[in-house]
């Protein structure tokens, strides 16, 4: 069996104990972007699992609009990265 070698870590453990891995990242694909698959790129990033700019170049995002993502959840919460409450958390 080969495996691909792959530049850091395969798998990363959260500070609530789950384990997240490279299989349980977004395709690489995605262009519909829901609330929980950009949590678990936000997830990723800050474990160490993928770089910041990995994660840009993987899912062909802007530093700024990774940037919105990862402060909307230190801020708010998960819940600000829902669509339906970008009127409610948006920064004036």
């Amino acid at each position: 069996m080969y495996i691909k070698r792959v530049e850091g870590p395969r798998a990363v453990t959260l500070k609530d104990g789950s384990v997240l891995t490279l299989a349980d990242l977004p395709p690489k694909d995605t262009r519909r972007w829901v609330a929980s698959r950009k949590v678990t790129v936000i997830k990723a990033v800050d474990s160490g699992l993928l770089s910041k700019q990995a994660a840009m170049d993987r899912y062909d995002l802007s530093e700024e609009e990774f940037d919105l993502w990862q402060n909307a959840v230190r801020d708010h919460g998960v819940e600000a990265l829902k669509v339906t409450a970008l009127q409610k958390y948006r920064h004036a």
